[in-house]
């Protein structure tokens, strides 16, 4: 199905502009989990904590769903096409596997956010997922700039699917130029 030039813009624009967002919103992320483990200051400590859940929920998951949708009809919708070239595997691949670590770890997310938004909670507490959430949120920063990196640079390599297309699609054209002979580019 490919799109008309006007949608086909609509629709890069709509990717570019939800993946920068997924990106600012896990760099904004990192931020609050660094601060989280490295300030000093009990409040601000449990206004990053507190803060991460909500941002997890109504900011990064529907970028990341927005980042997934939008790359899914722009790649489909286009010459390029969903597994014709290495770096829109790669890149599918990335942001699959984002996801999924995404969703898993909203849960203890959540935990430390309620934690924190809690009267009882110490500063000493969920040591080990603290720092868990730096490291990871450092990751996935690591990992949206390589996907975003793999869209500007894309680098050649066409998967086996793309190749027999590529080549289905020369056959086609060769069939239809009249004495040329059938499966070979006529030689000039």
């Amino acid at each position: 199905m490919a799109m008309t030039p006007r949608l086909r813009r609509f629709a890069l624009t709509a990717h570019v502009t939800v993946s920068v967002g997924w990106v600012g919103a896990v760099a904004v992320f990192l931020a609050l989990a660094i601060t989280g483990l490295s300030s000093h200051d009990a409040q601000v400590v449990r206004s990053a904590y507190a803060m991460m859940g909500p941002a997890g929920w109504f900011v990064i998951v529907p970028l990341c769903f927005a980042s997934l949708a939008t790359g899914l009809l722009s790649s489909l919708g286009t010459t390029w096409g969903l597994f014709r070239h290495y770096w829109i595997v790669v890149k599918l691949a990335i942001t699959v596997l984002s996801t999924l670590v995404l969703l898993v770890h909203m849960g203890p997310i959540g935990q430390i956010s309620r934690s924190a938004a809690a009267t009882t909670w110490s500063g000493g507490e969920l040591e080990g997922l603290r720092v868990q959430l730096v490291v990871e949120s450092g990751v996935a920063l690591v990992a949206l700039v390589v996907a975003t990196a793999l869209s500007v640079y894309k680098p050649q390599g066409r998967t086996r699917y793309g190749l027999r297309k590529q080549r289905a699609a020369t056959e086609s054209v060769d069939a239809s130029a009249p004495g040329r002979p059938l499966g070979r580019a006529a030689v000039s």
